[in-house]
């Protein structure tokens, strides 16, 4: 006997592949769609965004290495690189898969964690920002007033102001989204995303404390850095001894200065071009950073942390020799802290 069940089956069969195309098969009304992109390109884009993400933890774990074990490395500058090393280094273990997870497929690690993402990124981000800011100064100090640099900036107080910046990190970002750390999952409309958004004074305040005023403060610094910078370039190049600075004081700084400075204008001028666009679209009002534009612009972000030890490795001789000893594991020699990598 033979039924036919043409409406029945045809309902019944658009059920199924409704279900099919949910984050969440079993929460028919209240789950998330899966994203549309075909199989190939979502494969590719996994694979690139994942590569870049393990390139990431790698690069900056060799730069935490070297820092760390060379005593010789153990300068104020470098321990600002430390610690946005570290910063860096979690942005490729934590946030970095956790954007992917975003941009290629729906959110399955639930609200509570949703929240401790979105604490995460704004914590790292807030840090970074805060490194170069303190990385800027240093330039600054080391160029303008080169003779009381030794004194002003010592070994113990770039720590101190290290550890400072990662404090104050941690308690302005609780306050600024606690209310999604108490109540998670408060601004994903279904299940399977993960969103955060914040109401116009808290994110006119934040654009503020974290992009307006630490970007103003690199800008005018480096400004300021490479003036004074060139001026002592071209004395040097003159057989000048001595050079007047606009900061009244006679003096002469190093190569070695003028090519950090450089180096570290390279630094900072990669992190503006990846940091900036993604405050930029906050700024023309899409607070909610949902969309998957947006998403890519985060990443773009991200993709500093991989940026920053590429920059070492093409302009830090150090950076060079101590990835191989590391490398050759010549670091677990009795005295290798002692090598000469400079």
């Amino acid at each position: 006997m033979v039924q036919f069940c043409s409406g029945s089956c045809s309902s019944l069969q658009m059920e199924v592949e409704d279900r099919a195309e949910l984050c969440f098969p079993q929460l028919l009304n209240t789950s998330c769609r899966k994203l549309t992109t075909p199989w190939s390109e979502a494969v590719l884009l996994h694979i690139v965004l994942s590569s870049v993400s393990v390139l990431t933890v790698f690069l900056n774990l060799l730069v935490i290495i070297s820092v760390s074990h060379f005593r010789q490395l153990h300068t104020p500058t470098n321990i600002l690189l430390l610690s946005l090393a570290v910063s860096d280094f979690l942005v490729g273990l934590l946030l970095m898969p956790g954007q992917i997870l975003r941009i290629t497929t729906c959110w399955f690690l639930g609200d509570v964690m949703c929240s401790l993402y979105t604490y995460l990124s704004y914590l790292l981000t807030a840090t970074s920002i805060g490194d170069m800011v303190l990385i800027s100064i240093d330039r600054y100090v080391a160029i303008c007033d080169p003779l009381h640099y030794p004194t002003r900036v010592t070994v113990r107080r770039v720590k101190l102001c290290a550890c400072l910046c990662w404090l104050c990190s941690v308690l302005y970002n609780i306050i600024f989204i606690k209310d999604d750390l108490t109540e998670p999952g408060r601004h994903n409309s279904c299940y399977g995303q993960c969103v955060f958004a914040s109401d116009y004074t808290a994110g006119a305040v934040d654009i503020v404390v974290t992009f307006i005023v630490p970007i103003t403060a690199i800008i005018v610094l480096y400004m300021r850095v490479f003036v004074v910078a060139m001026s002592q370039a071209r004395a040097m190049r003159s057989h000048i001894t001595a050079v007047t600075l606009q900061c009244s004081v006679t003096v002469m700084t190093k190569k070695s200065e003028l090519k950090a400075a450089r180096t570290l204008g390279v630094l900072v001028l990669g992190f503006l071009m990846c940091f900036c666009p993604c405050y930029c679209v906050s700024l023309a009002g899409d607070t909610a950073l949902s969309g998957s534009s947006a998403s890519y612009l985060i990443y773009l972000f991200y993709f500093n942390s991989c940026l920053n030890p590429v920059i070492y490795a093409l302009f830090y001789p150090w950076f060079r020799k101590s990835v191989k000893l590391i490398v050759t594991l010549k670091i677990l020699q009795p005295g290798s802290c002692e090598a000469n990598v400079q």
